[in-house]
């Protein structure tokens, strides 16, 4: 909280329970700080260890009540006589924070897909292992779904290109299968263009990964991978990912996966993510095993071997879920795949509160 205030960033805490302890700095560390009357509270230790410490008996109210801090020691500013009214004076406090230098960004009247964003339902497939349209997603994405493509003949199992969102120029980077050098490379420029124009970049992921086996080792996939990794890392324009089927693998990371900050992470209620597929994982995990047993000069039973690899794609596929992720925030929330557009379009607005730096670097043709 103090390298935010440092950093000029409003802070609002509106206590509508109770704060205890290292929870009671919030507020006090905090710009603005609203106590609900007779029901928010603040204290370093509660009336069970005032009494314990020093024998004093008193009331959570008299310790630490919205009368007590906003009359007597001045921890709290304002006192709300309900929810309701905490909010209010909330809204009263967010309406006086001034402005803040904008970001600059291209933004146009908004016009509406050609094709209807509720659409999308029928075109995600009920298999995750059948193609994912990208391209039919976008043009319901997309105002007037028109997208300027980049190097569209080039690394062709990514998307790259420019488009708007509710009136938003922004850069759009969408698997259209797995990731090959090609691709990356086709990526790493896209993402250096959007860095040096200044314009957001939207990720949307359904990958399985970078492609493997000799000819592609052999072939630098590896660092052709890394230079994606480190454009997406060393990206300074604001970054929204949103998760539209699988996110397996170093393929998350070159997508712009939570490790590597995006403003916002979304998933759609189909959409799986994990360090491997289930199915990749299970087969790999029963051979490492066997392996072992093997080097040992012991044979692996047949059924135990085939239980010990249901139980990791049982694993795996439970863990998947995106459930499970969001239960564990690590995205920003499951949401309507109808309700995209607009999500990604309130995600860089409010993206747009405050400046970014621009890089200090040219473009790289990769």
């Amino acid at each position: 909280q103090a390298r935010m205030s440092a950093e000029g960033i409003p802070q609002i805490a509106v206590v509508m329970g109770s704060c205890t302890a290292g929870g009671a700095y919030v507020p006090a560390m905090s710009d603005i700080a609203i106590i609900v009357k007779e029901q928010g509270t603040i204290f370093l230790g509660g009336p069970p260890l005032v009494k314990a410490a020093t024998g004093e008996i008193v009331t959570s109210e008299e310790l630490g009540g919205g009368a007590v801090h906003t009359e007597i020691s001045g921890v709290a500013d304002y006192l709300a006589e309900d929810d309701n009214d905490a909010l209010r004076i909330t809204r009263e406090a967010v309406a006086s924070l001034g402005c803040n230098e904008k970001a600059p960004c291209d933004i146009s009247q908004p016009l509406d897909p050609l094709y209807d964003p509720e659409e999308i339902y029928s075109l995600i497939p009920a298999d995750t292992k059948k193609h994912f349209p990208m391209r039919e997603i976008l043009a319901r994405l997309l105002d007037q779904s028109e997208l300027d493509e980049f190097k569209k003949r080039y690394g062709k199992s990514i998307i790259c290109g420019f488009g708007r969102i509710e009136g938003y120029l922004v850069g759009v980077i969408a698997n259209d299968g797995i990731l090959f050098s090609e691709s990356a490379l086709k990526a790493v420029h896209f993402i250096e263009l959007c860095n040096q124009r200044g314009i957001p970049l939207v990720f949307l992921q359904n990958i399985a990964g970078f492609m493997v086996g000799k000819k592609y080792e052999h072939g630098g996939i590896a660092k052709d991978g890394a230079k994606m990794v480190n454009a997406v890392a060393c990206s300074v324009v604001p970054k929204i990912t949103v998760i539209v089927g699988g996110s397996f693998g170093a393929g998350n990371y070159g997508m712009a996966g939570r490790a590597y900050q995006p403003r916002f992470l979304y998933m759609w209620p189909n959409a799986r993510i994990s360090v491997m597929g289930p199915e990749q994982a299970a087969s790999v995990l029963t051979q490492v095993r066997k392996d072992s047993y093997a080097a040992r000069g012991e044979s692996w039973d047949e059924e135990e071997m085939k239980r010990y690899r249901e139980q990791i794609l049982e694993k795996y596929n439970r863990e998947a879920d995106p459930y499970y992720s969001t239960a564990r925030l690590w995205d920003d929330g499951i949401i309507d795949p109808a309700q995209t557009r607009k999500v990604i379009a309130l995600s860089i607005s409010a993206t747009l509160n405050r400046s970014w730096d621009r890089p200090q670097y040219g473009v790289f043709r990769m």
